[in-house]
């Protein structure tokens, strides 16, 4: 595989993307990607033996350009399991409506595609290791209301995109509210009460 940053590369990555968000549910063709990003689609198998590696390295990229890193940062300083928490929740609840066009395509072809599955399994996995952690925090906190998977499992599940989706687009919430909702439903359930 070729060097992470050349320009050949970021290149069909960008294609990808493109295509991916711009025709939610459409599998993009390795044809397809190659000639978007003007590369032989020999030079494309080079850096990308499959479509499961691209569609992977396309939500890697999209992470690095939105600098996914810098917005955990708050969530893994946290000092308390309730701070990590609600920082967790606001990194990824403001992190899904910049990848939702990405998200969303992989989320319909997943189904008929098993490199989109492959690649949204992965994507969704890594999503559930933030989540397993906002929980190890108030874990040790002594401050979790259920077992660590069932946390995890709710957690991961009230954070999803299909739910992110559901209140923002179809029940019309602005982001703000669904944030503040989203976090207080978690405090609810997964946090023990003070009395």
């Amino acid at each position: 595989m070729s060097s992470d940053n050349s320009p050949t590369r970021i290149r069909i990555l960008k294609a990808a993307w493109e295509l991916l968000e711009s025709n939610p549910g459409v599998a993009a063709r390795m044809s397809d990607i190659a000639k978007k990003a003007g590369v032989s689609r020999q030079a494309l198998y080079l850096h990308f033996p499959n479509r499961t590696e691209l569609f992977i390295a396309t939500t890697k990229h999209q992470d690095e350009v939105f600098g996914v890193q810098e917005m955990l940062g708050a969530s893994r300083t946290a000092t308390t399991g309730l701070e990590r928490l609600d920082a967790f929740i606001e990194a990824w609840g403001n992190y899904i409506p910049r990848i939702f066009g990405v998200a969303k395509t992989l989320m319909v072809m997943q189904a008929t595609d098993e490199d989109a599955a492959r690649a949204w399994g992965e994507r969704m996995a890594d999503m559930r290791e933030g989540c397993a952690a906002a929980i190890e925090a108030l874990d040790r906190d002594g401050a979790l209301n259920l077992d660590r998977d069932s946390a995890t499992d709710l957690l991961w599940t009230l954070l999803s995109i299909p739910t992110w989706e559901h209140l923002t687009q179809l029940c019309s919430w602005p982001q703000e509210k669904y944030i503040a909702q989203i976090t207080e439903v978690a405090r609810k359930t997964l946090v023990k009460s003070a009395g």
